[in-house]
C-alpha cells in the first residue's frame, strides 16, 4: 500500500467538516476539497484533484442532500449521488486505490420492525433515497476495492441538523409539534469521521480489509421527539431557552414532498466485527456533542 493521504471529495459537509477536524486532531494526513475544487459532477476536477494528492485512499463525503428538493430536481440529485460517484469509482479502479463512499439509511422503505442487515433489499421511497441506491450500485459495481458505509440521522458541529433546528426553533417559540411515529439512531458526524479514520488507517498499514458494504450509527433507537426533547434537556442545562411544550404529532400531521423511512434502524454488526468498532449510544454521542455545538 502506498503511505499517500485521505482525499477527501467534499469539504463543506457535516461528514467531511468532521473529517478534517478528526485528521488534524489526531495528526493524520488527509486532504479534503469541494465544490468548484473538486466537483463530482466534473469529473476532470477529481482527476486532477487526486493526480495533486497522491492518496492512499479516497472518501466520497459529497452529497445531493436536499432530500425533499430532490422530489422536484431528481436530474441534479442522480449526478451528484449517483453519476459522479459511479465515475469516481472508475477512477480510482484504475489507479487501484480504494474509496469510500458514505451512503444512507434512505436507501431502504422503512416498513421493516427489526433492524435492516447490509444485504436488506434496496426499496427506497423517495428521490433522495433512489439516487442514493443507484450511487451504491455504481460504485460496487466500477471499483471492487470499495467500503460503502451507510448511516442514518446524521448530526455534528457543523453544517445544517436536527440538532441545531431544534435548538433555533426552541429558542424562538414556546410550542413545537415534533414526529413521534419515525424511529432511527441519531449519530455525531465526528464518530462517522473516527470510523472512516480507523478504516483509511487499517489499509494504509496494510492489513487485510474486507471490502464491501457496512452500516455505522449510534446504538439504540428513538424517535425525532425523544431525540428533540433530549436536546432541549441539555439546552435547559446550559441556560439556553427552551419551548414550553414540545408535542408529539405524526407523520401525517406534518407532511413533505418526500416520504421519510418510518425505521431507519441499521444492524451493525458486521463493522463491529470486521473492524473492532466500538459503537457509542446515541445519548451518549450527544451528550459529547452538545457542549461544542452550543458554542457556536
Amino acid at each position: 500500500m502506498t503511505s499517500g493521504p485521505i482525499a477527501v471529495i467534499g469539504a463543506s459537509g457535516q461528514v467531511a467538516s468532521a473529517l478534517v477536524r478528526r485528521a488534524r486532531e489526531s495528526r493524520q494526513a488527509l486532504i479534503a476539497r469541494g465544490h468548484p475544487a473538486a466537483d463530482l459532477t466534473d469529473i476532470t476536477t477529481i482527476g486532477h484533484f487526486i493526480d495533486e494528492v497522491r492518496p492512499s485512499v479516497v472518501v466520497n463525503a459529497a452529497a445531493y442532500t436536499a432530500v425533499d428538493n430532490a422530489e422536484s430536481e431528481p436530474e441534479a440529485a442522480f449526478q451528484l449521488n449517483a453519476e459522479g460517484p459511479g465515475r469516481l469509482a472508475v477512477i480510482c479502479a484504475a489507479l487501484s486505490l480504494p474509496l469510500i463512499h458514505i451512503s444512507t439509511d434512505y436507501v431502504f422503505d422503512g416498513l421493516s420492525d427489526t433492524p435492516y442487515p447490509e444485504d436488506a433489499p434496496l426499496q427506497p421511497m423517495s428521490a433522495y433515497g433512489a439516487s442514493k441506491a443507484a450511487g451504491e450500485m455504481a460504485v460496487s459495481a466500477a471499483c471492487a476495492h470499495h467500503i460503502i458505509l451507510r448511516t442514518a440521522w446524521v448530526y455534528g458541529l457543523e453544517g445544517n441538523n436536527f440538532v441545531k433546528t431544534m435548538l433555533r426553533l426552541g429558542a424562538q417559540r414556546d410550542e413545537l409539534g415534533i414526529v413521534a411515529d419515525q424511529q432511527g439512531s441519531p449519530t455525531f458526524a465526528d464518530d462517522i469521521a473516527d470510523v472512516i479514520l480507523a478504516i483509511s488507517g487499517k489499509i494504509n498499514t496494510g492489513d487485510r480489509v474486507h471490502f464491501g458494504t457496512y452500516h455505522f450509527t449510534s446504538t439504540g433507537a428513538t424517535t425525532w421527539h425523544e431525540f428533540a426533547e433530549t436536546i432541549f434537556s441539555h439546552a435547559k442545562a446550559a441556560g439556553r431557552k427552551t419551548p414550553q411544550t414540545a408535542k408529539a404529532i405524526t407523520t401525517a400531521d406534518y407532511p413533505t414532498p418526500a416520504r421519510r423511512p418510518a425505521y431507519s434502524v441499521l444492524d451493525c454488526d458486521k463493522i463491529e466485527s470486521t473492524f473492532s468498532i466500538a459503537r457509542p449510544t446515541w445519548q451518549d454521542a450527544l451528550s459529547r456533542a452538545m457542549p461544542a455545538i452550543l458554542e457556536r
